[in-house]
């Protein structure tokens, strides 16, 4: 039973990363008015926020401030470009959101991007997303991938501009570093290549046969598509969070051993959801991995080897906060959360 503490703190931070994302996004009044709707339409208003949530959490384990802006001190007035029509940020702005605001929103501006692009009818074709219609199907195809693409750029707009809201200049352009690797071919966009390429690759008994290929060489590419397409978001966001919050050598490793086992258990529960969960709580439809073929743990694994393998992952990653003693305990909460969760 999870605990009132985790409770709050969770429900704290989901919603702090929420108001910094609203602060962050250009307003939907914003000339051309329909894109930027439908960026906040498809970031605002749902999600659990977890990969925000890690980055603040990271942040506090090296004692950064995470409820409020930092102090002026090192924050850039310089002016921000302007065009006729754009919507800039600014010291004032990304001052307002705070050092640790900021990459909680970037991060998940560029998870939000990656689920639009997802959702297409030219990836994973899905209709709903968190109980509401998917971007393309409110907004069109086109106008979709332009979502897709604007969220992706603002992201690194507001990681550019990491020194107004009072970050070292090279811990910003370490946190960008981070997570443009965790966005690129070495990470989500090259699980998304090799979830592309394996799909149709299991026969309905769940056998690696459809594309000509053995189990053993199914297992490596699931482990590949895991590693890249989900896990390495969830890698570089806890990592951001301990740049910002000034962790180095032991420290910063404890993080990543963490943020590795994470991210696997987190993405071997959503395969297990779309097999033994309820669309009503999920807010999208189940059993479309198994519709395409798609590599998963319960088709490789079976149902009952994917929960152990979720387990172990579980104790890893807890296993990993050993030496940050009671200030991991919220962490430590947050995978027995992954692991139990059912939406």
């Amino acid at each position: 039973m999870r605990s009132a503490q985790f409770e709050r703190t969770l429900k704290e931070g989901a919603e702090a990363v929420e108001a910094a994302l609203d602060l962050l996004l250009p307003p939907g009044e914003g000339y051309p008015r329909a894109i930027h709707e439908a960026m906040r339409y498809s970031t605002l208003g749902g999600g659990k926020r977890l990969r925000g949530i890690l980055v603040r959490e990271a942040a506090r384990l090296g004692g950064a401030p995470v409820d409020g802006p930092p102090g002026r001190e090192g924050a850039s007035e310089a002016p921000a470009p302007a065009a006729p029509g754009s919507i800039p940020l600014t010291p004032r702005v990304m001052q307002a959101a705070g050092a640790v605001g900021a990459v909680s929103a970037a991060v998940e501006m560029i998870h939000a991007y990656s689920l639009v692009h997802d959702d297409l009818p030219c990836m994973d074709d899905d209709d709903l997303r968190r109980g509401r219609p998917t971007t393309h199907k409110v907004f069109g195809e086109g106008m979709a991938v332009l979502t897709g693409d604007a969220l992706l750029t603002r992201a690194f707009e507001v990681l550019a501009r990491l020194p107004w809201a009072g970050v070292d200049p090279g811990a910003a352009l370490a946190v960008t570093g981070e997570l443009a690797v965790a966005a690129g071919t070495a990470g989500l966009i090259g699980g998304q290549v090799v979830d592309l390429e394996s799909e149709g690759r299991l026969a309905p008994a769940g056998d690696a046969r459809a594309a000509g290929g053995e189990a053993g060489d199914a297992k490596a590419a699931l482990s590949y598509i895991h590693a890249h397409k989900t896990g390495a978001l969830f890698r570089a966001s806890l990592r951001a969070g301990a740049i910002v919050g000034g962790l180095q050598g032991d420290p910063l490793l404890w993080v990543t051993q963490y943020a590795e086992a994470f991210g696997m258990a987190f993405q071997i529960v959503d395969d297990l959801l779309d097999v033994l969960g309820d669309p009503e709580r999920l807010g999208k439809k189940t059993g479309r991995d198994q519709e395409k073929g798609k590599l998963t743990f319960p088709a490789l694994y079976g149902v009952e080897a994917s929960r152990r393998m979720a387990r172990e992952q579980v104790e890893r990653a807890k296993a990993a906060l050993d030496g940050f003693g009671e200030a991991g305990a919220f962490l430590r909460e947050l995978a027995d959360y992954v692991l139990e969760r059912n939406q």
